[in-house]
């Protein structure tokens, strides 16, 4: 389980709110309600080595944006929810993989069924009476 991401300094995001599609009839024609979010993550008071890191899997900029709902109050709380959750997703550092070779019987049950392939094949082959 990955630490904490520290909290994101309010000065790297930048917030922009336009009409949203879909079904809400005259709500959504009249309403900007679909909620965009950027995270300029060098801004974001990350630590050195998070930022490098964040900076090479998500760019300079994380975006998120969401049309979920049909109240902007709610899609801002997605929408700060996903940035979250895309940071942390790729602050994760992935676990080294430890090389490791296949146990004794393990060798044994796929060499027994490569001889039982084998003969199965060997059964298949016609071959003339002498």
């Amino acid at each position: 389980m990955a630490a904490a991401l520290p909290p994101i300094a309010p000065e790297a995001l930048t917030w922009r709110f336009s009409r949203a599609s879909g079904p809400g009839g005259q709500h959504v024609n009249t309403s900007s309600t679909r909620v965009e979010l950027d995270c300029d993550i060098a801004a974001a008071g990350f630590p050195a080595a998070l930022t490098e890191r964040l900076i090479a899997r998500l760019g300079p900029v994380a975006h998120v944006t969401v049309a979920d709902t049909r109240s902007q109050h709610r899609n801002r709380q997605l929408a700060e929810a996903r940035l979250r959750a895309q940071l942390e997703a790729a602050a994760a550092v992935p676990r080294t993989r430890r090389p490791t070779r296949p146990g004794r019987g393990a060798v044994e049950r796929r060499l027994a069924a490569k001889q039982r392939q084998s003969g199965r094949k060997a059964d298949r082959s016609w071959r003339p009476d002498e």
